[in-house]
């Protein structure tokens, strides 16, 4: 009966310790965008701690250090963490850089595709909920393209997903390959 105990209270610790929890709003998140995918005759995406880590840190990046500007955009990163900065501008010039933040932040093997809603520009009272983000995205051609894998995103096959959001800020990464955390 303690052996029992005692393994029950390593897998849960160990849950906690390595996986990336979500919040109640994240959930609700990835349930709406699985169910939108469904409806789209799509898969569900399994969920990534990794892809999950690097969501929240964008979205805590986004609401902090504020990387997000006239020049810049919400796929941009701060120079006050560990990784690269990036100015991500409307020419996708720094696509590059952005997609690698999987690999940059954590063991994910493969690049991450972004989607982000909000801004420090506009709204800084805003609070971010679910579906407001689902329907900003699906609002959005580039951004509901990469939900429903169309248009460039159509030969892709999402493996991995992960959700972060903080305060005004949605943001989701996708990824082609699965999370062996």
């Amino acid at each position: 009966m303690r052996k029992a105990f005692l393994l029950i209270l390593i897998l849960l610790f160990s849950e906690s310790v390595f996986s990336q929890p979500l919040s109640l709003e994240e959930t609700k998140l990835y349930e709406i965008l699985m169910q939108y995918r469904a409806e789209k005759g799509l898969t569900k995406i399994p969920l990534s701690s990794s892809l999950t880590f690097v969501a929240q840190t964008h979205a805590k990046d986004l609401v902090i250090n504020k990387p997000d500007n006239d020049i810049c955009n919400a796929h941009s990163w701060s120079s006050k963490g560990n990784w690269t900065p990036v100015c991500y501008t409307p020419d996708h010039a720094q696509a590059k850089l952005m997609w690698s933040k999987p690999k940059e932040l954590t063991s994910y093997k493969a690049d991450g595709f972004e989607i982000a809603c909000g801004s420090n520009v506009c709204c800084t009272d805003f609070v971010m909920t679910a579906e407001y983000a689902l329907k900003s995205w699906k609002m959005s051609k580039g951004h509901n393209a990469v939900i429903v894998n169309e248009g460039p995103w159509s030969t892709l096959n999402w493996k991995a997903i992960g959700i972060g959001i903080q305060n005004g800020f949605a943001v989701v990464w996708f990824g082609e390959e699965l999370d062996n955390k």
